[in-house]
């Protein structure tokens, strides 16, 4: 299969080994399970199944199976094997079908948003065709490949092709893949709701279902190569992983307002690129953990260690959340950019009923960095009648006239380590020159975008916009003086001694989640009191974190989890200045 272009986009491709980490922020963040357990190669993965007679070749959306068939059949032929290939793919419902089993979750016209799916994968074949897959003559390996191949009724070693969500989404921007059931890659941006409303839904709770049975892991995200793991070697290091700090893979994109903060501080990026507007330091829904092993690498995504050991990660919330880690920390850049739109995000109950998630978007602004003039927009200035705002913003749509924002909106000149909070509903937007950490509750697509200074995206169209989304969620009360008194968090001293500072930044009464500061001269100890905590180090150039008798080394603005099951851990400062460290958790 001669595909001329897999993927679109500037960001390196993950190496198959690891470098030496450098003295600053990792791109590639690893967990190391041990000497010699990771395999490279279509060569070794065929060497390994060519003893069995039935495989079954599982995998997520976004693997090219085509092209696997034929690495991994001209590794079989170098064996002196040639096995039975099955395409699964084939006893799938007719592509008009599917089309109308998924039409009620992808929202009709609206450019962003649909539904979540409550279908399974199932659904998407004819079960009596799968069955009459089953050949009766095994004089050669039968290998049964393609999405779904593990609903062939019959046994069989289990391969699962993992591949993370940035590949995805770069794999569809080059149109090489397809959504779940479709015959053709549709635009990216139509690509992209289906994956996030059905395909990945519908996907994930497969891969729970099955994820005991996987015989083999392989990180299916490269171009030309793989990696892969025996399953009961890589379910055995989850358990461990799960205890101890987890950092996962951020990745990073351009934006229409993107900044250049994140290409001067973090170099090991591809600094051709434009600009960097977001960092997705964790947003678990779609990043991924490494794996390391002699220096070989191989990721997979967090949802599996959600699947496997949840209860150790959230520990006493894992009732209320699930499989849903309900934290995320990202980074916004507008520094020498542009301003992000005003905007809003949902309420609760507005975000059950329309788009059946479970809990939704409460933002808080951390300022990480900033400089010159720049400004965080928050809240109504006062007296703004609804009306008004709304006939501003339609007006300003249907004519492309600039609007002054602040005749509408609050703006306050960003304060460097300052937190800004946003309840669902509050009219918000940060400024240029400033680097955000925004800590969140995990939704992250439900942005109502309601003033986007006339922009066009990076592809020279206009940006979605959704004002009457905005207006039926807004809270005009959030307004006037009460902003800065209920909007702008006022540190509050929990404790204080000669090693360590410890201070409250408190959020709003609506978020599900509260923050504190250490200020840290020499080292603290912190118990996780049967909660995960979510920690960055937002001033400093590295610490130590020991949990259980083990050490980890982070760096300036990266983030990590400590897992409720860890219990306690050591905060020990490693930089020659006192260093500052962010702690999210669950209330």
């Amino acid at each position: 299969m001669n595909l001329e272009k897999i993927r679109e986009t500037a960001q390196f491709e993950l190496p198959v080994k690891r470098t030496q980490a450098g003295p600053r922020y990792d791109i590639y963040p690893i967990h190391p399970i041990g000497a010699d357990l990771i395999h490279v190669g279509y060569d070794s993965l065929a060497k390994e199944l060519a003893a069995f007679d039935c495989v079954k070749i599982e995998g997520y959306g976004g693997i090219i199976f085509e092209d696997l068939k034929e690495r991994l059949q001209a590794a079989f032929l170098r064996l002196h094997r040639n096995p039975i290939w099955v395409n699964v793919q084939d006893s799938m419902k007719a592509e008009v079908k599917i089309d109308e089993m998924v039409a009620p979750f992808l929202g009709g016209d609206d450019p962003v948003f649909g539904r979540l799916a409550d279908i399974d994968l199932e659904d998407y074949f004819d079960l009596d065709k799968l069955e009459a897959l089953t050949p009766t003559d095994y004089n050669e390996t039968v290998v049964f490949y393609g999405t779904g191949a593990h609903l062939v009724p019959l046994g069989g070693k289990l391969v699962y092709f993992d591949i993370s969500k940035n590949e995805i989404q770069f794999r569809s921007r080059a149109g090489s893949v397809t959504n779940l059931g479709a015959t053709r890659p549709s635009p990216p941006k139509d690509m992209y709701k289906r994956f996030y409303f059905v395909d990945w839904v519908v996907l994930n709770k497969y891969k729970n279902r099955i994820k005991n049975e996987i015989d083999y892991l392989v990180d299916g995200q490269r171009s030309h190569e793989i990696t892969w793991v025996q399953g009961n070697i890589w379910r055995s290091c989850i358990n461990t992983i799960t205890t101890a700090p987890i950092r996962v893979r951020p990745w990073f994109e351009p934006g229409a307002w993107g900044g250049q903060w994140i290409k001067e501080n973090i170099k090991a990026l591809n600094q051709e690129v434009e600009n960097y507007a977001w960092s997705f330091e964790l947003i678990l829904p779609e990043n991924g953990i490494i794996i390391e092993s002699s220096d070989i690498m191989l990721e997979f995504s967090f949802d599996f260690l959600m699947y496997h050991s949840g209860e150790n990660i959230l520990g006493k919330d894992f009732d209320t959340f699930g499989f849903e880690f309900p934290i995320r920390f990202d980074f916004l850049d507008t520094f020498d950019g542009g301003n992000l739109s005003i905007q809003c995000h949902p309420q609760t109950d507005y975000i059950q009923k329309h788009f059946g998630e479970n809990i939704t978007q409460e933002e808080t602004y951390y300022i990480l960095d900033r400089k010159d003039d720049a400004l965080v927009y928050l809240g109504f200035q006062e007296g703004v009648k609804p009306e008004a705002f709304q006939e501003a913003l339609e007006k300003s749509f249907k004519n492309s006239e600039e609007i002054d924002i602040t005749q509408y909106v609050q703006s306050f000149r960003s304060m460097k380590h300052g937190l800004y909070l946003i309840p669902p509903g509050t009219i918000h937007s940060s400024g240029k020159d400033n680097l955000v950490l925004e800590i969140s509750s995990t939704p992250y697509i439900y942005t109502f975008k309601m003033y986007d200074w006339l922009r066009v995206d990076l592809d020279g169209n206009p940006r979605p916009i959704n004002i009457q989304r905005g207006m039926d969620n807004l809270v005009f009360e959030h307004a006037g003086l009460s902003v800065e008194e209920k909007l702008i968090s006022k540190p509050q001293l929990i404790e204080e001694n000669t090693e360590c500072q410890l201070e409250h930044l408190p959020t709003h009464e609506k978020h599900l989640y509260d923050v504190h500061r250490f200020v840290i001269n020499t080292k603290v100890t912190v118990k996780t009191n049967g909660k995960a905590h979510v920690l960055s180090l937002v001033e400093g150039s590295k610490l130590e974190i020991n949990s259980n008798g083990q050490s980890f080394t982070f760096h300036y603005a990266e983030s990590f989890i400590i897992p409720a099951a860890a219990e306690e851990y050591t905060i020990t400062n490693s930089s020659d200045q006192p260093i500052m460290v962010i702690k999210a958790f669950i209330k």
